[in-house]
């Protein structure tokens, strides 16, 4: 872009300020009264809105349904020289977005895995699943 007024000889640096700047007044604000919620809008007879989706089908939802099951968790990891797979066994303990939480029940070593090196899980047996939408648990087929 062109500026045909830009001039770098009229910028003045801050060796060459001799007297500050003048700054307006600190003026004190009134604290702010909070406003009341706005009135719900009213949809035409016949419509309904529409509702966000309470629980959604992600991993860490799946996993949390499942807490307490042992868990086999294949990962991989890039660039690394000593291994770049690893499998982890354990009791789901929890899981949020990015990670996991598991538990080896015969060392009691607790592990904190990263979603992003996870490839897959299997369960020796049957899921706690509850799809979205339908407001029921399943229990997924064998």
């Amino acid at each position: 872009m062109y500026y045909p007024d830009w001039n770098p000889s009229s910028f003045v640096t801050l060796s060459q300020m001799t007297e500050p700047v003048p700054q307006p007044p600190i003026t004190p604000r009134t604290p702010m009264m909070p406003q009341p919620p706005a009135a719900p809008t009213p949809f035409p007879q016949g419509q309904t809105p529409m509702l966000p989706a309470i629980e959604e089908s992600y991993i860490e939802n799946i996993l949390r349904l499942n807490r307490g099951k042992l868990a086999t968790i294949y990962m991989t990891f890039e660039n690394n020289s000593q291994w770049n797979a690893k499998i982890f066994k354990g009791i789901i303990e929890n899981a949020g977005r990015d990670h996991i939480i598991i538990s080896d029940p015969q060392t009691g070593m607790r592990y904190l895995l990263q979603m992003v090196n996870l490839d897959y899980i299997t369960f020796d047996e049957p899921l706690n699943y509850s799809y979205p939408f339908n407001g029921r648990m399943q229990v997924a087929p064998r």
